[in-house]
């Protein structure tokens, strides 16, 4: 049976981090290539797609949404039956905070490659956004279903769960997640705070530390990233420690 198939009949929910938190757990697919030109530069030159799409990663990276919508906009232009670029333009007018349009284009993509998981995430990540939790699991189903190896979905999931408060699903997700091997110290911190919050506090203490740990590794990724999921674990695991001196 499907996570989303179940009904939340616990009264205490989660809202401590949203799905569509700052830790970038949506999907926009890249190819090779990079680009540094000034966003006029490719509306008069013949650059290839690829090529633009890290154009708009970059202004997305420096929080410019309306730069990355915008050259966007002109791949699809060129191109209106290019999946990819609608599912990117979905995850930018979410994070701009317009959550219909955002929806509008996932769903675009949906229409064009219907094996596109990344725009079941990122559509699940709208509706979460809108506090639509139900439709939101069906949808991480759906990219979980097309691409088991999809270790995004499979943490906003698990997450969804534990704002329904149904923890010991969230956590079989985030142990699952773990096996995939990606962002081992957000899945440690995510994983405290399910048991955290469904009162396993020693497990919860010992994720959090696992997490902070983590985060002083040498891995490959942005230091940002890092010290958001250390913060997020050194404060929740401060307000459990308070909680316990009391």
């Amino acid at each position: 049976m499907s996570a989303s198939s179940f009904i939340n009949r616990n009264n205490q929910t989660d809202k401590s981090h949203p799905n569509n938190g700052p830790l970038g757990l949506r999907e926009f697919s890249l190819e090779e290539g990079s680009l540094s030109q000034d966003p006029q530069y490719w509306l008069s030159q013949n650059i290839p797609s690829s090529l633009l799409r890290h154009q708009a990663a970059a202004k997305a990276r420096e929080a410019d949404y309306p730069g990355a919508i915008a050259i966007l906009t002109y791949l699809i232009e060129q191109n209106p039956i290019a999946a990819i670029d609608y599912n990117n333009r979905g995850l930018m007018y979410l994070l701009n905070s317009e959550t219909d349009k955002a929806i509008a284009d996932c769903e675009r993509a949906i229409e064009l490659n219907p094996s596109l998981a990344a725009a079941y995430n990122n559509r699940a990540n709208c509706y979460a956004a809108k506090g639509e939790l139900t439709k939101a699991l069906e949808d991480y189903d759906l990219a979980i279903d097309l691409n088991p190896l999809n270790f995004r979905a499979v943490i906003n999931q698990g997450i969804t769960l534990r704002q329904l408060g149904l923890y010991d699903w969230a956590i079989e997700n985030f142990d699952r997640a773990l096996i995939l091997g990606q962002l081992e110290g957000y899945i440690y911190t995510q994983r405290g705070r399910t048991h955290h919050l469904a009162g396993d506090w020693n497990c919860a203490i010992a994720d959090y530390r696992r997490a902070m740990a983590a985060a002083d590794q040498p891995i490959d990724l942005p230091l940002d990233l890092k010290c958001s999921w250390r913060s997020l674990a050194k404060t929740w695991m401060n307000q459990l420690l308070s909680i316990a001196n009391v």
